[in-house]
């Protein structure tokens, strides 16, 4: 049959395509008995577990500012700079032993640690067996429900956790009147006081340390209810044969920045509570319900995702669905699959939304949740990758407001990380942050003289995390925030940088950094050491690349004229080298790793989420560095840990490699019990929990987001190229389309270039296309096999193509 292909540019174009998404829901038929089956909602600072029992309905509290410690001090460190020149010198000398235990004497002190909140507990008074228990999430309006039958009557509780009016509401309602009886106590695993007075529970606590050097917080419940009788004892309040009631949860700490104390200059936690728990008089509870869905809704519903054509019936428990869907030979529809997948991708957009809205403190590595005293790693910010890849999905799910609390992040860390720049490594320009960070900015390098260098002394951080600012402007085309707060930071990040690679004496000329460790790795030498500190790493000059290109790109845009040492500077970094056996090299000789299928992947930064390598091969038409970064993933196989299986699935896609990347994304998918984890035989394996959370084990939210982030990446891939020292911004439609996506439609899908994209596909191929741009700008378009010619498209103009089929 012939197809016509029409194209249209025209001004106020409706588009066509309205991708129709099933409802979002992860249903249960019981309560949550572990962590990784429960609830988690939240509004970008407040969060909370829900595990829904019947006799006692335990919420963990969380609050994203409620971290132990006090600001760093500028003076740590101070003269540790001394061994560097050491260190060099063992290296250099080959003697890597040496190298190894120097780098202890750069160690500084350990990151402060997330803590939670409080414990909730809801506690039903009404005797007698239950029946037709559900308990649900729906990520479409952000709302939990559990529901049952006891003694005849239905009961029903409902949840949410409001980010415009900073509350977690409950609500407790029954079918027949006088039937709804529960106490409630507030309680904390750190030292706390609570307090109870008519209608209200108040707690006041501190986080672990000293009392006058740590984090208050005060937590308020306020009840309402409709008929009965409430009571309370010293801390505990109750209500007896009300029709209905209503819970209000407040709180706030004396958090007050990063670089102010908490007690001495902390915020006013106790009024601030009281003003918030004041506010819950405002509003009805539908009125609050509402607001909470209209502004989590604003955001939410920006894009949409249908994979295929069938509908499912969502008749499966989330948790025997994702059972199903991980085990060979088990038939479930394809309707079934898909959109488990697309509940997957969806459910990272509304994590993201649920625990990053708050200025200064970004999603941690639990996001905001967690109901351990001491979280797996202090819950802190791991800037080697798993910071870096919970703001992956950010853009290109068009929610980038969720990446503004990573700006003053930032900014905490490059006025921290001058100092550490010169008290750790000498340097004194520009600024550096290492491998552990924390509310209060941490940028020095932790371990206290006792941890391995393969993580403790690893000083880019701040290098690699500061491009996710400039892939921020990319997407939105901000181009005041670009010239106020991105480029000052990556220029910062690159003055330190400069100062911190090194002349290679193995090779005059040449720079590399030394002492170098590539994340978490280690390796054998031709001699049969096995260490972890060499000099000429690829992961670090593969993150020093990705810095400068993207800082002389930024300069471009703001009409500064090239910075000419910098680009001297790029082209005396030591080239990438391929291994004997086809792979990209790890390390500056061709050594093997200790563990060849090791989780981390950091020398490939440059092929994903850095774009050098891709650039590389268009400019100079030599795929050769992509062969060997495809080398390398092979070599490593796909078994892996949650987060590194997600950086996979996006590493694969940006190869084209749509049938890989789906089969890394399936596998991202596999069923993890808690009983495995938590068991005495515990099985340590990737994948992913009943309630959909990462298994790395245990849980870490960055999985989720790589996951989220690499179905964006086979649909849809852009990159910035400077052509006749103008930007153009490359767009490829469904550059990694696996096969069992043949047929699908997405709305709201963001680009870089400011573009935002609704698309349809049939058979693989792109069926209609409708592209808004929200900036001035110059695309070069890739589909169907085919080039578009470039065209200029002005802010606010729209393109449409439809292909005529008779048969479709």
């Amino acid at each position: 049959m012939k197809q016509f292909l029409l194209f249209v540019t025209l001004l106020g174009l409706t588009s066509t395509i309205n991708a129709q998404q099933q409802s979002m829901l992860l249903w249960y038929d019981h309560p949550a008995q572990f962590f990784e089956e429960s609830l988690p909602m939240g509004n970008g600072k407040l969060g909370a577990l829900v595990y829904g029992g019947t006799k006692n309905d335990t919420i963990y509290l969380n609050d994203i500012t409620y971290w132990t410690g006090k600001p760093v001090n500028p003076n740590e460190g101070t003269g540790k700079s001394v061994w560097i020149p050491r260190i060099r010198e063992a290296l250099f000398a080959e003697n890597y032993r040496l190298a190894d235990s120097l780098q202890h004497y750069v160690q500084g002190e350990q990151s402060a640690s997330y803590q939670p909140l409080a414990t909730f507990n809801l506690i039903n008074l009404t005797p007698g067996a239950i029946q037709n228990y559900r308990r649900e999430l729906n990520i479409d309006s952000a709302m939990a429900h559990v529901s049952y039958q006891q003694d005849g009557v239905t009961y029903k509780k409902e949840y949410f956790v409001s980010q415009s009016d900073s509350l977690i509401a409950i609500r407790i309602t029954a079918n027949k009147p006088g039937k709804v009886n529960f106490k409630i106590s507030l309680t904390a695993q750190v030292p706390h006081k609570t307090k109870a007075s008519d209608g209200q529970l108040t707690m006041i606590g501190h986080a672990t340390g000293k009392e006058n050097e740590t984090i208050h917080a005060c937590t308020i419940v306020r009840l309402t209810q409709k008929e009965g009788q409430d009571s309370h004892t010293d801390s505990t309040l109750t209500v007896e044969n009300a029709d209905e009631a209503t819970l209000y949860i407040v709180n706030a700490t004396s958090f007050n920045g990063f670089n102010k104390h908490p007690v001495d200059d902390g915020a006013d936690y106790m009024n601030n509570a009281i003003d918030a728990a004041w506010h819950t008089k405002n509003f009805t509870y539908n009125e609050f319900k509402q607001r909470h869905i209209n502004a989590y809704q604003r955001l939410y519903q920006r894009l949409n995702l249908q994979l295929g054509h069938d509908k499912y019936d969502n008749n499966i428990p989330t948790d025997e669905l994702l059972k199903k869907y991980s085990t060979p030979h088990t038939p479930l529809s394809v309707a079934a699959q898909r959109y488990l997948e697309t509940l997957y991708f969806q459910f990272g957009r509304y994590l993201l939304l649920s625990c990053s809205r708050t200025p200064g403190v970004p999603a941690n590595l639990q996001g905001l949740w967690t109901p351990y005293l001491f979280s797996p790693w202090r819950g802190n910010y791991t800037m080697n990758i798993n910071l870096e890849e919970n703001y992956w999905p950010a853009n290109s799910t068009n929610i980038s407001e969720t990446i503004q609390p990573l700006f003053s992040f930032l900014k905490g860390l490059a006025a921290n990380g001058k100092y550490t720049a010169h008290n750790f490594y000498g340097v004194n320009e520009g600024w550096c942050a290492s491998h552990n960070s924390d509310i209060w900015c941490k940028t020095a390098p932790v371990g206290e003289g006792k941890e391995s260098p393969e993580w403790a002394n690893w000083n880019l951080g701040g290098a690699w995390l500061v491009n996710t600012l400039w892939d921020y402007y990319l997407y939105t085309q901000d181009f005041q925030m670009l010239k106020s707060t991105i480029y000052p930071l990556m220029e910062g990040a690159s003055r330190f940088c400069k100062q911190w690679l090194i002349e290679n004496p193995k090779h005059p000329g040449e720079l590399i950094t030394a002492p170098s460790t590539t994340p978490e790795n280690e390796y054998l030498t031709d001699k049969g050491y096995h260490g972890t500190t060499c000099y000429g790493g690829t992961a670090d000059l593969a993150i020093i690349r990705e810095l400068f290109e993207n800082t002389q790109q930024a300069r471009r845009i703001l009409n500064i004229k090239p910075d000419k040492q910098l680009n001297n500077t790029l082209k005396r970094l030591h080239p990438y080298t391929i291994g004997a056996e086809g792979d990209l090299n790890e390390w500056y000789y061709d050594w093997k790793d200790y563990d060849p299928q090791h989780r981390h992947q950091s020398h490939l930064i440059g092929l994903y989420p850095g774009m050098h390598l891709q650039r590389h091969a268009i400019q100079t038409k030599d795929s050769s560095l992509l062969k060997a970064a495809k080398q390398t993933l092979i070599q490593k196989g796909d078994e892996s840990t949650g987060w590194s299986t997600g950086w996979r699935i996006n590493l694969w896609a940006r190869l084209g490699e749509g049938k890989h990347a789906y089969e890394i994304y399936h596998r991202l998918l596999s069923y993890v019990s808690p009983e495995e984890y938590h068991g005495p035989d515990a099985v340590h394996r990737g994948g992913t929990y009943p309630n959909l959370f990462d298994a790395h084990p245990p849980f870490q939210i960055d999985g989720n987001f790589g996951g989220t982030a690499g179905v964006c990446e086979m649909l849809v891939q852009s990159t910035l190229e400077i052509v006749n020292n103008k930007p153009v911004y490359y767009i490829h439609l469904l550059p990694a389309l696996p096969h069992v996506w043949k047929d699908g439609e997405i709305k709201g899908l963001k680009t870089r270039g400011g573009l935002t994209i609704d698309m349809q596909w049939y058979d693989h191929q792109v069926y209609a296309l409708h592209i808004k741009a929200d900036a001035d700008v110059t695309i070069n378009l890739h589909y169907n096999c085919k080039t578009d010619s470039v065209r200029r498209l002005k802010k606010g103009e729209k393109m449409f193509f439809r292909a005529i089929d008779g048969a479709l």
